[in-house]
């Protein structure tokens, strides 16, 4: 008997983990969400490669209207998903339309959540970072905040060689999930991330899903204050 690829994370939202990308050799899991919405249309968060197999089990859900490119790094299998539902809305964060010309975008995600998923999405744009500007979500029928790479987790071992010390370094593989070093010091405008996570902060979260790290199922909001508390103070 197969294993789903979709697990079930709370009330209409599900996740999926995908292969694994590398980046200057360093290998990163990737994790996409999918969340129902109240009409049956769903919307994929951060996708990852799409197989034949998580075709099936999505149309078993509903129907993919919505695809959502969090941060301008998440967007490799961007280009699959198009092709495999051209009726779908594409949206892109802040950066990734200059990165991706080859895609046609529908919309640029910003602080305000689009009328199609506002009864059960809250966004906020985490402004001021030179990497890239990363829009977090907040499910409010799971209470699940969804982390792109602001708080990353891997396990130790996970690098090798000089690259486990590089992410040993960066906080990679701190003990605890932690915003990476490389984060940290690329925020040039604090005051406008600080706004943005205590807009976070006051979301009611209990659960946290980020693409490089495991889910937290509990004391979310708690776990999100502990992450950021370098900025805030």
């Amino acid at each position: 008997m197969s294993v789903s690829l979709l697990q079930p994370f709370g009330p209409e939202i599900w996740l999926a983990d995908g292969q694994e990308t590398e980046v200057i050799g360093f290998r990163y899991p990737t994790r996409m969400a999918v969340i129902r919405l109240a009409s049956g249309d769903l919307v994929i968060w951060s996708p990852i490669a799409l197989s034949p197999e998580l075709r099936a089990e999505l149309a078993e859900l509903g129907e993919v209207v919505h695809l959502i490119a969090p941060n301008s790094l998440h967007h490799l299998f961007l280009g699959e998903w198009r092709e495999a539902y051209p009726k779908a809305s594409l949206y892109a964060a802040p950066g990734l339309k200059l990165r991706r010309a080859d895609l046609q975008f529908d919309a640029e995600l910003g602080d305000t959540p689009s009328p199609a998923w506002a009864p059960a999405l809250d966004q906020v744009l985490v402004r001021g970072n030179r990497i890239t500007t990363e829009v977090v979500f907040f499910h409010q029928p799971s209470a699940t905040i969804l982390f792109t790479d602001l708080i990353q987790h891997f396990p130790p071992g996970w690098f090798r060689g000089w690259r486990a010390l590089v992410a040993r370094l960066d906080l990679m593989t701190a003990p605890q999930p932690s915003v990476p070093r490389k984060f940290r010091a690329a925020f040039v405008d604090r005051a406008a991330a600080r706004i943005a996570v205590r807009r976070i902060l006051e979301w009611p979260a209990v659960r946290v899903v980020m693409a490089h790290g495991p889910p937290v199922g509990q004391d979310g909001q708690a776990f999100v204050a502990r992450a950021f508390r370098w900025l805030t103070g």
